[in-house]
């Protein structure tokens, strides 16, 4: 991903974070890992897995005077609200406005569409 470029996660479906992890998710919010070493007191006892998603998908970064500056931006497309976004530190994208054929076969403008992404990559492994 280049520097200062934009995952987008388009799930229409999506209506809740996690059914399992979502209190600690929301208590957390999608953070760089010296973000989370820099609240270490106030996140010591959240679980290790959940600290663990919250940086894998905001990827790297850097505090500059306490201030979060992550690599990428992250933007969820999906039936939780703008709020909830904000509150996870996660852009918001309307997903009744996203046009996906609009994203295909752009990969010379920077742009790269990955049909199921997630999907693609939890299967990588197996």
């Amino acid at each position: 991903m280049a520097l200062g470029g934009e995952v987008i996660i388009y799930a229409p479906h999506l209506d809740v974070i996690s059914h399992v992890h979502g209190k600690y998710i929301y208590e957390v919010g999608y953070h760089i890992l010296p973000y989370l070493l820099n609240d270490w007191d106030r996140l010591k006892n959240i679980p290790l897995g959940v600290l663990a998603h919250s940086t894998h998908l905001r990827g790297s970064g850097m505090m500059g005077n306490g201030i979060e500056k992550p690599n990428v931006h992250a933007t969820l497309a999906s039936k939780i609200s703008a709020e909830d976004c904000a509150c996870l530190n996660l852009g918001y994208l309307d997903p009744v406005k996203v046009n996906v054929d609009e994203w295909r076969d752009r990969e010379d403008e920077g742009i790269l569409y990955v049909p199921k992404a997630g999907e693609f990559l939890y299967r990588l492994r197996s």
